[in-house]
């Protein structure tokens, strides 16, 4: 009698438990979310978006905004000491005295003065301007020049790595957010399989060892969804850091990941030669040791300087000897000329030192171009790697998905056991992670790419 009834069970339920799990994959697969469907509290926050604000927010690009400000204000021709200094001077010394005054030859009668008031004050006008200065002035006006040209392509510079960082950090929150789907239907399908070994446990047509076996792969499914989950926090609060905003501050994203596929090494170079801001500052700090030299040389030459002005002056004196009251004033000329003859070898040494100094900045323009010539080169070959591995990868992800059908319908009827179906299904998790890693790895690769160079902000800032 229990055998007719088991049988019975048997007949009625399998085929039932066989259709609804016939198509379990495929329901997981259509219920899985994607980046545009995936609930995310918070507004839509774009790359484009993103950019504007770290670029307007971020400290360090305005303490390069405040630098190039100032090497602008410094830029005058006054700083340089072609325009004259005209001063304004005034002074006036004075005092109370008491005296007592006998004369040699009783020329005047003794006198005796309490409480006399003295004074000699001075007003006037001062022009100094320098006539000659062995062309130092046109040297320093060059220089305050590049000085400004230097602190402009460094706030360039700032503002291209911060736009790189900002592009890198925001798609790893999509790529976060990939990897959390990723766990997610991973998930799904372990409930699926723990729903199937439960029922078929319950019947008794499998054993208690394949229905524990399902219940500790889907605690583990849920684990690394959890771990997952901590990564995607991680990942939105270094871009909100970047943003320069509560790290806590809720967003969504929906871009996805999509690569150029045709970046060229030769254009990159070119355009690297001539447009990277960092090769240009070492160009520009060569050409300010050049300028030193000019500055050391023109300490051999003489120094004409010429001072004109307007004075008046008034005396007025209660008691003591001189004059009494009194005014003077007129104008009044100056014309200086120093010529070095000998001053202890400093001159020499200066010019000597500067020249050294040429050389170095000539050492470190050579450096700088080849460091960033082989981060060029690196760069593009790590590109075209992660490319070859991403077509390699879209391929394994869809034949694990596959896999994945076939496993889950051999063991669903009974073919295959539990190990075999996890085996298949961490692979496919794998092939899923691999993919979504490639795609990020060559996105970073394109940007460094773009930031070398020099053509981040026109590509990504649109």
């Amino acid at each position: 009698m229990k055998l007719n009834t088991w049988i019975l069970f048997s007949l009625l339920s399998f085929p039932a438990l066989a259709q609804q799990s016939q198509n379990a994959i495929q329901r997981v697969q259509q219920r899985t979310f994607t980046l545009a469907t995936l609930p995310q509290t918070g507004e839509t926050l774009t790359l484009q978006q993103a950019i504007a604000q770290a670029t307007e927010k971020n400290y360090q690009v305005q303490i390069n905004r405040s630098q190039e400000e100032i090497s602008r204000n410094n830029y005058i021709k006054g700083n340089a000491g072609y325009l004259p200094v005209l001063t304004f001077n005034g002074n006036s010394n004075g005092g109370l005295q008491s005296l007592r005054q006998s004369f040699l030859g009783n020329l005047s009668p003794d006198r005796a003065i309490d409480g006399a008031f003295n004074r000699t004050s001075n007003v006037g006008i001062n022009l100094n301007y320098t006539v000659f200065n062995g062309y130092a002035r046109s040297a320093t006006y060059t220089q305050l020049r590049q000085l400004v040209q230097i602190s402009t392509v460094n706030t360039r510079a700032n503002i291209e790595a911060t736009v790189a960082s900002l592009a890198t950090g925001y798609y790893d929150v999509v790529r976060q957010l990939q990897r959390l789907i990723a766990f997610t239907q991973a998930l799904d399908i372990s409930r699926e399989r723990l729903e199937l070994a439960r029922a078929t446990y319950e019947v008794g047509t499998r054993s208690k060892v394949d229905f524990l076996s399902a219940q500790v792969d889907y605690n583990t499914d849920s684990a690394a969804l959890l771990s997952q989950q901590q990564s995607l926090r991680n990942a939105k609060t270094l871009l909100n850091t970047l943003l320069v905003r509560d790290p806590v501050t809720e967003f969504a994203v929906r871009d996805t990941i999509l690569v150029r596929p045709n970046l060229q090494l030769a254009s990159l170079q070119e355009s690297l030669t001539t447009n990277n801001p960092l090769l240009t500052a070492a160009v520009l700090n060569r050409t300010l040791a050049d300028i030193s030299i000019r500055l050391a040389n023109a300490q051999q030459l003489p120094l004409i300087t010429a001072q004109t002005g307007y004075n008046y002056q008034w005396i007025n004196n209660q008691g003591g000897f001189g004059v009494k009251n009194g005014r003077a004033w007129g104008p009044t000329y100056n014309i200086q000329a120093t010529i070095p003859i000998f001053n202890g070898y400093n001159v020499k040494r200066q010019i000597q030192n500067a020249r050294v100094g040429t050389v170095i900045a000539q050492n470190q323009e050579n450096d700088q171009r080849l460091q960033l010539q082989s981060a060029l080169v690196q760069t593009y070959q790590s590109y075209q790697n992660s490319l070859a591995l991403l077509n390699l990868e879209i391929q394994n992800n869809r034949l694990a998905n596959q896999n994945v059908d076939i496993a889950y319908d051999r063991y669903r009827i009974g073919n295959s056991n539990f190990v075999e179906f996890r085996d298949v299904q961490r692979n496919a998790i794998n092939a899923q992670i691999r993919l979504i890693e490639a795609e990020y790895n060559a996105k970073a690769a394109e940007i460094e790419l773009l930031r070398l160079s020099s053509t981040i902000t026109q590509e990504l800032v649109q």
